[in-house]
C-alpha cells in the first residue's frame, strides 16, 4: 500500500504484533540500503587492500628458487644476480620516499590501476629478456610501481579506519605481508621445475592484471582530504617526522630486522641447492618454512601490543642473540639443512617480531599524513634493507650455515647499538613529562 503524507512517499508493511499496516519511509529505506552497500564495498576494499600489501614480497621471493638457475642460464656470477634483489630494493626504498606526498594529493585509486598494469607489463619483458642489463632497468620499474600500490594500500587504512581498528589493523600489516615470504617461493620452486625461471615473472604480470581488473571494478578511492602539491611543506613534513627521534629509531630497528631476512633470501638458495646439493623444489619448501617464522614473530608482536615498550624489544634482543651463538657453536661440527632451516626460523620470528612492533608504532605515529609516514617508512627501511644486505653478502659470503650464523651475529649487534638509544629517548621521555 502507497500513500503520502506531507509530500513524503511512504509505503505500508503488515505489523507482526498488530497484523495492522503501518507506514515506511522509503527515503529511509534508500538510505539503509546504501549504508549496507557501503558497508559490503568498504569490506571488499578491505580485503583488495590486504592482498596487495604482499606485492613486494611476491616480487622478490617468488624467484628466490630459480637464482641459480637464473645465474646459469644468463651466463653471469651469483652477485650479478642478486643484485636483481638489491635493485629492486633500493628502488623500492626511494620510490616510497616521495610517492606519499603524489599520493596525499592524487589520490590513490587510479594511480594504483595504472602502477598494476605497468608491473604487469615489466614482468612480461623480464620473463622474454636474457639480457641482465634489461632485467635490471626492468626491477626498476617494478619497484616504482609496486612501491606506489603498496603505499597507496597502507595509506587506505588510515584514510578509512581510525583508534583501536586502526591500531588492530596496523598490527596487522607485517603478518598479512608475510604471505610473500611464505607462498611466493613455494609457488617459484614448482614454477622453476617444471617451466624454467621466466615462468616466474609471467605469474607475476598475470597476478597483476587480475587485481588491475578487480581495483577498477570494485574498489574507490579513499582519499578524503587532498593535500595540496606544495613541495616545500611536504619537505618540511619529512624533516618534521625524520627529527622524531622514536621514529627515526623506529626506522633503524625495522630497516635492520628485514635485512636478516633478505640476507637468507639471497644467500639461502645457493646454499640448499649448491652447498647442501639439493633441488629448487627442496629450497622453496624451505623458504615457504621460514616464511611463517616471519608471521609467527608478527603474530607474537600484535598479542603482546599492550605490553611495556621496551622490555619486550630488550627481551626479545637477548633472545637472538643466544640464538645466534648457538648456531655459530654448532655450525662449526654439524651441517645439515635442518640447522640452518631451524635457526634460521628461530632468528627470522625474532625479527618479525621486532619488525611488527615498530612498524605498526611507526604507521600509527603520524596520521594526518598517512601517506608520506607510509612510504617514508617502507622508503627508509627499504634503502637500510638493500645496504645491509648487499654489504653483508658482498663483505660476508654466506656459503654455508656458519657464515650465515655471522652476518646474522653483525645485524644483531647492529641492532643492539639501536635498541640502546631507544631505551636512553624513551628514559628521557619520561623525564621530560610534567608531573
Amino acid at each position: 500500500m502507497n500513500f503520502t503524507i506531507i509530500g513524503l512517499n511512504y509505503t505500508s508493511c503488515l505489523c507482526p504484533l498488530h497484523g495492522s499496516f503501518v507506514p515506511q519511509n522509503k527515503s529511509t529505506e534508500y538510505i539503509q540500503m546504501k549504508d549496507t552497500n557501503s558497508s559490503r564495498d568498504q569490506r571488499l576494499s578491505t580485503w583488495l587492500a590486504f592482498a596487495l600489501l604482499p606485492l613486494a614480497g611476491f616480487a622478490t621471493d617468488i624467484y628466490l628458487p630459480s637464482l641459480p638457475d637464473m645465474s646459469a642460464s644468463l651466463n653471469i656470477s651469483e652477485i650479478q644476480i642478486q643484485l636483481t634483489l638489491s635493485i629492486f630494493l633500493i628502488s623500492y626504498g626511494l620510490s616510497q620516499l616521495f610517492i606519499g606526498s603524489v599520493l596525499d594529493s592524487f589520490g590513490r585509486h587510479k594511480i594504483g590501476i595504472v602502477c598494476l598494469l605497468v608491473f604487469a607489463l615489466a614482468s612480461f619483458v623480464i620473463g622474454s629478456s636474457h639480457n641482465i642489463y634489461v632485467i635490471y632497468l626492468m626491477r626498476v620499474v617494478h619497484a616504482i610501481t609496486a612501491a606506489t600500490i603498496v603505499v597507496a594500500k597502507r595509506a587506505y587504512f588510515v584514510d578509512v579506519f581510525t583508534g583501536n581498528k586502526l591500531k588492530h589493523y596496523l598490527s596487522l600489516f607485517s603478518i598479512i605481508w608475510s604471505v610473500g615470504p611464505i607462498v611466493a617461493p613455494f609457488v617459484g620452486g614448482y614454477l622453476q621445475s617444471n617451466f624454467g625461471w621466466a615462468s616466474n615473472f609471467y605469474f607475476l604480470g598475470i597476478w597483476a592484471i587480475v587485481f588491475a581488473v578487480l581495483e577498477y571494478f570494485f574498489n574507490t578511492e579513499s582519499l578524503k582530504n587532498f593535500s595540496p602539491f606544495h613541495l616545500k611543506s611536504i619537505v618540511n613534513i619529512y624533516l618534521t617526522m625524520l627529527r622524531t627521534t622514536s621514529f627515526t629509531l623506529g626506522l633503524l630497528v625495522i630497516g635492520i630486522s628485514y635485512a636478516m631476512v633478505m640476507v637468507y633470501n639471497m644467500t639461502g638458495p645457493f646454499i640448499i641447492e649448491h652447498h647442501l646439493h639439493f633441488t629448487p623444489v627442496i629450497a622453496g619448501y624451505c623458504s615457504l618454512i621460514i616464511g611463517f617464522a616471519w608471521m609467527i614473530g608478527g603474530f607474537i608482536g600484535k598479542a603482546t601490543i599492550h605490553k611495556p615498550f621496551v622490555k619486550k624489544l630488550s627481551l626479545n634482543l637477548g633472545a637472538q642473540v643466544m640464538i645466534c651463538l648457538v648456531m655459530l657453536f654448532s655450525s662449526s661440527f654439524v651441517e645439515n639443512i635442518f640447522l640452518l632451516v631451524c635457526f634460521a626460523f628461530l632468528v627470522h620470528i625474532s625479527a618479525g617480531f621486532a619488525f611488527n612492533v615498530y612498524f605498526t608504532y611507526c604507521l600509527g605515529k603520524f596520521p594526518n599524513n598517512a601517506g608520506i609516514a607510509s612510504g617514508l617508512t617502507g622508503g627508509v627501511m627499504y634503502v637500510i634493507v638493500s645496504v645491509l644486505s648487499y654489504g653483508m653478502v658482498y663483505f660476508i659470503p654466506a656459503n654455508d650455515t656458519r657464515h650465515l650464523g655471522w652476518s646474522y651475529l653483525f645485524l644483531i649487534a647492529a641492532s643492539a647499538l639501536v635498541m640502546r638509544a631507544v631505551t636512553r629517548n624513551s628514559k628521557s621521555a619520561v623525564r621530560s613529562q610534567p608531573h
